[in-house]
């Protein structure tokens, strides 16, 4: 082996073993500096010399040109590799200057239900980035595992939970007696009426998640509480239980509706995970509005080089099937027949 490839292979070694130990220590930066580490300049000079290494060795090692397994496998690393750096900062300010493609690599938007938007705040708010479509929330809610929970704590410590039912009963012990949920409350008010407190249900107010709970003590005596989801623990002094009202949330659904031109073109009930794609980005449920549930945030991403990745994953697992699978099943069978 000549002194040329063999220091190809050492390259090679090297540079796949500083991969995972960049990869290791990535790990736990956390999203945001995980994400500007790996954008470095530094890592910038790195990813370029890994992909030209791959490719050097496709021209040094005919080996790896003429085994078709060998060729797809490092073929789709070249490929993942540069549909990568395609997709980062550096590649949509390249995309800018070469081809005037003006689109941001990722940021986010905000919207209130009913309205739309068309503007992405990206560099953690500093820049706007104005989309040539409008993105509009026609409505936002969340999603509840059913059911519900109370949770029912004494001063010593003795606690008990229970499903957040109407008409469900417990009964605490002979001191303390029992408690019946009463009522559930989506968006609790209390109102006034000849001088009597009326608690009633707003469908036009904001969530306000309560229960309406009653406690008959052991000589017959019952008392009304409610309990907030919202502020849990909410007791007065004399109380003797501290009440929780918990539920649990299974997803975030936002019902979107993409406009251009003024025309409704495209439209999707976008959940964690479940993006809506249009006009060359993924916009995914990010976040939203945690007290009143009035607006959401979408995380917007470019696709910018996602098909060179796909491609070269596919590429680069069909080499590996067929090299390390499929050929020697094939040459074994061969053999035996012959």
């Amino acid at each position: 082996m000549s002194r040329f490839r063999r220091a190809v292979l050492w390259a090679a070694l090297a540079l796949i073993m500083l991969l995972t130990i960049l990869s290791i220590y990535g790990a736990f930066l956390g999203a945001e500096r995980a994400k500007a580490f790996f954008n470095s300049l530094p890592l910038a000079v790195y990813w370029l010399a890994l992909t030209a290494l791959f490719i050097v060795g496709l021209v040094v090692f005919r080996r790896l040109i003429r085994v078709p397994g060998l060729l797809f496998i490092h073929g789709g690393c070249v490929l993942v590799l540069a549909g990568s750096m395609w997709a980062s900062r550096a590649g949509h300010a390249l995309q800018v200057r070469l081809f005037g493609i003006d689109k941001i690599p990722s940021g986010r938007m905000a919207i209130f239900e009913g309205q739309r938007e068309n503007r992405v705040l990206v560099e953690n708010g500093r820049m706007t980035f104005t989309l040539h479509f409008y993105i509009k929330l026609k409505d936002f809610r969340i999603e509840y595992y059913q059911p519900s929970y109370l949770r029912i704590q004494t001063p010593q410590g003795r606690t008990w939970t229970i499903p957040a039912e109407t008409g469900k009963e417990i009964s605490l012990g002979g001191d303390i007696g029992t408690l019946k949920i009463v009522r559930l409350f989506e968006s609790f008010k209390i109102k006034i009426e000849d001088g009597t407190r009326m608690a009633f249900d707003d469908p036009n107010a904001p969530p306000n998640p309560a229960l309406q709970v009653e406690i008959t003590s052991p000589d017959g005596d019952a008392t009304s509480r409610y309990v907030f989801e919202r502020f849990p623990g909410h007791a007065h002094g004399e109380d003797e239980l501290l009440l929780r009202y918990r539920r649990v949330i299974r997803d975030y659904v936002s019902e979107l509706q993409v406009i251009k031109d003024g025309d409704i073109v495209a439209e999707k009930n976008i959940e964690v995970n479940h993006p809506l794609h249009f006009g060359g980005y993924h916009f995914y449920q990010h976040s939203y509005d945690a007290e009143a549930g009035q607006y959401t945030i979408l995380m917007v991403v470019s696709d910018t080089g996602l098909n060179l990745v796909y491609a070269g994953y596919l590429i680069l697992c069909g080499g590996v099937f067929w090299h390390f699978w499929a050929r020697p099943i094939i040459t074994a069978a061969s053999t035996k027949s012959e």
